[in-house]
Protein backbone atom coordinates (compact mmCIF):
# COMPACT_ATOMS: atom_id res chain seq x y z
CA UNK A 1 0.00 0.00 0.00
CA UNK A 2 1.28 3.20 -1.02
CA UNK A 3 2.57 5.81 1.67
CA UNK A 4 -0.37 8.29 1.67
CA UNK A 5 -2.66 5.38 1.83
CA UNK A 6 -1.55 4.39 4.90
CA UNK A 7 -1.56 7.83 6.21
CA UNK A 8 -5.38 8.67 5.18
CA UNK A 9 -5.97 5.23 6.48
CA UNK A 10 -4.87 6.56 10.15
CA UNK A 11 -7.42 9.42 9.87
CA UNK A 12 -9.69 6.64 8.79
CA UNK A 13 -8.61 4.82 12.33
CA UNK A 14 -9.39 7.91 14.88
CA UNK A 15 -12.57 8.74 13.39
CA UNK A 16 -13.70 4.88 13.43
CA UNK A 17 -12.02 4.19 17.19
CA UNK A 18 -12.09 7.64 19.12
CA UNK A 19 -8.64 7.55 20.85
CA UNK A 20 -8.60 9.02 24.08
CA UNK A 21 -6.20 11.64 23.66
CA UNK A 22 -4.64 12.30 27.32
CA UNK A 23 -2.70 16.29 27.39
CA UNK A 24 -0.96 17.80 29.64
CA UNK A 25 -0.48 20.90 27.78
CA UNK A 26 -0.14 24.67 27.91
CA UNK A 27 -2.45 27.08 29.37
CA UNK A 28 -1.66 29.10 25.88
CA UNK A 29 -3.19 26.44 23.32
CA UNK A 30 -4.88 23.90 25.60
CA UNK A 31 -8.30 25.10 24.29
CA UNK A 32 -7.23 24.83 20.77
CA UNK A 33 -5.29 21.55 21.61
CA UNK A 34 -8.62 20.00 22.87
CA UNK A 35 -10.93 21.35 19.86
CA UNK A 36 -8.48 19.82 17.55
CA UNK A 37 -8.49 16.54 18.42
CA UNK A 38 -12.15 17.05 19.02
CA UNK A 39 -12.41 18.09 15.31
CA UNK A 40 -10.10 15.22 14.04
CA UNK A 41 -12.11 12.34 15.09
CA UNK A 42 -10.56 11.84 18.90
CA UNK A 43 -11.45 12.26 22.29
CA UNK A 44 -9.42 14.94 24.41
CA UNK A 45 -8.87 15.11 28.12
CA UNK A 46 -7.01 17.87 29.72
CA UNK A 47 -6.20 16.11 33.43
CA UNK A 48 -2.96 17.62 34.74
CA UNK A 49 -3.51 17.49 38.48
CA UNK A 50 -1.11 14.60 40.21
CA UNK A 51 -3.57 13.76 42.12
CA UNK A 52 -5.58 12.14 38.91
CA UNK A 53 -3.43 11.82 36.09
CA UNK A 54 -2.24 8.21 36.89
CA UNK A 55 -5.83 7.04 36.53
CA UNK A 56 -6.83 9.47 33.89
CA UNK A 57 -4.02 8.30 31.76
CA UNK A 58 -4.81 4.41 32.24
CA UNK A 59 -7.92 4.86 30.83
CA UNK A 60 -6.27 7.26 28.01
CA UNK A 61 -5.24 5.85 24.17
CA UNK A 62 -1.91 8.27 24.31
CA UNK A 63 -0.64 10.87 26.57
CA UNK A 64 0.98 13.84 24.87
CA UNK A 65 3.57 16.22 27.58
CA UNK A 66 3.92 19.79 26.09
CA UNK A 67 6.08 21.58 28.13
CA UNK A 68 4.94 25.39 27.18
CA UNK A 69 3.85 26.53 30.01
CA UNK A 70 6.23 24.59 32.77
CA UNK A 71 5.61 24.79 36.85
CA UNK A 72 6.53 22.41 39.63
CA UNK A 73 3.08 21.38 40.16
CA UNK A 74 2.98 20.19 36.28
CA UNK A 75 6.38 18.27 35.49
CA UNK A 76 5.54 16.40 38.21
CA UNK A 77 1.79 15.59 36.94
CA UNK A 78 4.14 14.82 33.63
CA UNK A 79 6.66 12.52 34.93
CA UNK A 80 3.74 10.60 37.09
CA UNK A 81 1.57 9.98 33.92
CA UNK A 82 4.54 9.26 31.93
CA UNK A 83 5.91 6.75 34.06
CA UNK A 84 2.11 5.05 34.48
CA UNK A 85 1.68 5.17 30.39
CA UNK A 86 5.36 3.04 30.34
CA UNK A 87 3.48 0.61 32.67
CA UNK A 88 0.28 0.30 31.04
CA UNK A 89 2.32 0.11 26.72
CA UNK A 90 0.65 3.38 26.10
CA UNK A 91 2.68 5.79 23.98
CA UNK A 92 3.83 9.04 24.82
CA UNK A 93 4.18 12.23 22.75
CA UNK A 94 6.51 14.79 23.76
CA UNK A 95 6.59 18.72 22.46
CA UNK A 96 9.41 20.44 23.74
CA UNK A 97 8.18 23.81 23.58
CA UNK A 98 10.70 26.39 23.69
CA UNK A 99 13.20 24.20 25.19
CA UNK A 100 17.01 26.08 25.08
CA UNK A 101 15.47 29.04 26.39
CA UNK A 102 15.72 28.27 29.97
CA UNK A 103 16.93 25.86 32.23
CA UNK A 104 14.01 24.85 33.40
CA UNK A 105 12.85 24.00 30.05
CA UNK A 106 15.79 22.08 29.36
CA UNK A 107 16.44 20.12 32.35
CA UNK A 108 12.83 19.05 32.47
CA UNK A 109 12.68 17.78 28.87
CA UNK A 110 16.37 16.26 29.45
CA UNK A 111 14.51 14.50 32.70
CA UNK A 112 11.53 13.24 30.88
CA UNK A 113 13.52 11.72 27.98
CA UNK A 114 15.22 9.83 30.71
CA UNK A 115 12.13 8.73 32.39
CA UNK A 116 9.98 8.27 30.15
CA UNK A 117 10.02 6.15 27.35
CA UNK A 118 8.77 8.12 24.23
CA UNK A 119 6.99 7.12 21.27
CA UNK A 120 7.32 10.34 19.42
CA UNK A 121 9.08 14.07 19.62
CA UNK A 122 7.39 17.00 17.88
CA UNK A 123 9.40 19.79 17.69
CA UNK A 124 10.30 22.60 15.40
CA UNK A 125 14.34 22.52 14.26
CA UNK A 126 16.18 24.57 17.46
CA UNK A 127 13.99 22.75 19.71
CA UNK A 128 15.37 19.16 18.04
CA UNK A 129 18.75 20.24 17.54
CA UNK A 130 18.67 21.01 21.68
CA UNK A 131 17.66 17.66 22.65
CA UNK A 132 19.85 16.21 20.69
CA UNK A 133 22.82 17.89 22.22
CA UNK A 134 23.46 20.51 19.59
CA UNK A 135 24.13 24.04 20.05
CA UNK A 136 21.08 26.10 19.00
CA UNK A 137 19.36 29.11 20.00
CA UNK A 138 15.65 30.00 20.62
CA UNK A 139 13.16 32.82 21.41
CA UNK A 140 11.07 31.38 23.42
CA UNK A 141 8.46 29.17 21.36
CA UNK A 142 9.89 30.33 18.02
CA UNK A 143 12.46 28.34 15.63
CA UNK A 144 16.14 29.55 16.15
CA UNK A 145 18.94 29.08 14.54
CA UNK A 146 21.18 25.38 14.28
CA UNK A 147 24.33 24.23 13.99
CA UNK A 148 24.37 21.02 11.79
CA UNK A 149 22.12 18.89 9.47
CA UNK A 150 18.96 19.27 10.85
CA UNK A 151 17.79 15.50 9.13
CA UNK A 152 20.59 13.96 10.68
CA UNK A 153 20.24 15.36 14.22
CA UNK A 154 16.34 14.13 13.91
CA UNK A 155 18.33 10.86 13.07
CA UNK A 156 20.33 10.68 15.49
CA UNK A 157 17.97 11.08 18.28
CA UNK A 158 15.11 9.02 17.07
CA UNK A 159 18.11 6.27 17.04
CA UNK A 160 19.67 6.89 20.44
CA UNK A 161 16.04 7.14 22.21
CA UNK A 162 14.05 4.46 20.04
CA UNK A 163 11.47 7.37 19.16
CA UNK A 164 9.67 9.05 15.95
CA UNK A 165 11.09 12.54 15.53
CA UNK A 166 9.02 14.88 13.73
CA UNK A 167 10.75 18.30 13.10
CA UNK A 168 7.65 20.90 11.78
CA UNK A 169 9.08 23.56 9.91
CA UNK A 170 9.26 25.42 5.86
CA UNK A 171 9.70 21.65 5.23
CA UNK A 172 9.09 18.98 7.87
CA UNK A 173 10.94 15.78 8.40
CA UNK A 174 9.50 12.94 10.20
CA UNK A 175 11.95 9.99 11.06
CA UNK A 176 12.46 6.79 12.83
CA UNK A 177 15.74 7.02 12.62
CA UNK A 178 15.89 4.82 9.42
CA UNK A 179 12.63 6.06 7.13
CA UNK A 180 12.20 9.63 6.91
CA UNK A 181 9.39 11.08 5.55
CA UNK A 182 9.79 14.81 3.78
CA UNK A 183 6.47 16.91 3.87
CA UNK A 184 5.89 19.88 1.64
CA UNK A 185 2.41 21.01 3.23
CA UNK A 186 1.67 24.01 4.83
CA UNK A 187 1.79 28.09 4.69
CA UNK A 188 3.50 30.70 6.37
CA UNK A 189 0.20 31.80 8.49
CA UNK A 190 0.43 29.26 10.24
CA UNK A 191 3.54 30.73 12.78
CA UNK A 192 1.29 33.63 13.06
CA UNK A 193 -0.85 32.84 15.68
CA UNK A 194 -0.16 31.04 19.04
CA UNK A 195 -0.89 27.25 19.19
CA UNK A 196 -0.85 25.78 15.67
CA UNK A 197 2.54 23.85 16.68
CA UNK A 198 1.21 22.19 19.77
CA UNK A 199 -2.12 21.52 17.69
CA UNK A 200 0.17 19.42 15.60
CA UNK A 201 1.69 17.64 18.32
CA UNK A 202 -2.46 16.94 19.58
CA UNK A 203 -3.16 15.08 16.19
CA UNK A 204 -0.06 13.50 16.21
CA UNK A 205 -1.02 11.89 19.73
CA UNK A 206 -4.44 11.23 18.11
CA UNK A 207 -2.68 9.63 15.32
CA UNK A 208 -0.46 7.27 17.57
CA UNK A 209 -3.32 6.54 19.78
CA UNK A 210 -4.92 3.88 17.02
CA UNK A 211 -1.54 2.45 14.93
CA UNK A 212 1.62 0.81 16.54
CA UNK A 213 3.07 2.55 13.28
CA UNK A 214 4.07 6.11 14.99
CA UNK A 215 6.10 7.24 12.02
CA UNK A 216 3.23 6.87 9.94
CA UNK A 217 1.05 8.59 12.61
CA UNK A 218 3.03 11.49 13.05
CA UNK A 219 3.08 12.27 9.17
CA UNK A 220 -0.50 12.16 9.14
CA UNK A 221 -0.77 14.80 11.71
CA UNK A 222 1.47 16.80 10.39
CA UNK A 223 0.16 16.69 6.57
CA UNK A 224 -3.63 17.43 8.20
CA UNK A 225 -1.90 20.20 9.56
CA UNK A 226 -0.42 21.37 6.55
CA UNK A 227 -3.78 20.86 4.72
CA UNK A 228 -5.43 22.52 7.15
CA UNK A 229 -3.24 25.80 7.01
CA UNK A 230 -3.09 26.00 3.12
CA UNK A 231 -7.50 26.04 3.18
CA UNK A 232 -7.35 28.10 6.34
CA UNK A 233 -4.86 31.12 4.58
CA UNK A 234 -7.25 30.75 1.39
CA UNK A 235 -10.57 30.88 3.18
CA UNK A 236 -9.64 34.05 5.47
CA UNK A 237 -8.08 35.82 2.38
CA UNK A 238 -4.66 35.11 2.97
CA UNK A 239 -4.41 38.08 5.84
CA UNK A 240 -6.90 37.88 8.35
CA UNK A 241 -5.56 36.04 11.56
CA UNK A 242 -8.66 35.87 13.61
CA UNK A 243 -10.39 34.11 10.54
CA UNK A 244 -7.33 31.72 9.98
CA UNK A 245 -7.12 30.70 12.79
CA UNK A 246 -11.07 29.99 13.22
CA UNK A 247 -10.64 28.21 9.55
CA UNK A 248 -8.30 25.53 10.89
CA UNK A 249 -10.37 23.96 12.95
CA UNK A 250 -12.95 24.11 10.33
CA UNK A 251 -10.76 22.10 7.72
CA UNK A 252 -9.96 19.31 10.52
CA UNK A 253 -13.39 19.28 11.26
CA UNK A 254 -14.36 18.37 7.79
CA UNK A 255 -10.68 16.72 6.96
CA UNK A 256 -11.44 13.27 5.06
CA UNK A 257 -8.96 10.54 3.45
CA UNK A 258 -9.73 11.99 0.12
CA UNK A 259 -8.22 14.96 1.21
CA UNK A 260 -4.66 13.47 2.16
CA UNK A 261 -5.02 11.23 -0.97
CA UNK A 262 -5.42 14.58 -3.04
CA UNK A 263 -2.88 16.92 -1.53
CA UNK A 264 -0.49 15.39 0.36
CA UNK A 265 2.82 16.56 -0.76
CA UNK A 266 5.26 14.37 0.64
CA UNK A 267 8.32 12.10 -0.36
CA UNK A 268 10.54 8.99 1.59
CA UNK A 269 13.91 10.35 1.54
CA UNK A 270 16.43 7.86 0.04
Amino acid sequence: MALIDQMAGVLSQVRALRPLVHQITNYVSVNDCANIVLAYGGAPVMADDAEEVVEMVAIASVLVLNIGTLNSRTIQAMLLAGQEANVRGIPVVLDPVGVGATRLRTDTAQRIMAEVKLAVIRGNASEIAVLAGEIATTRGVDAGSTVGNTMLLGQELATRLGAVVAITGAQDIITDGCRIILCDNGHPLLTRVTGTGCMVSALVGAGVGVTADYLLAAAAGVVSMGLAGEYAAEASSYGNLGAFRSHIIDFIGNIAPSHILAGARIQLHA
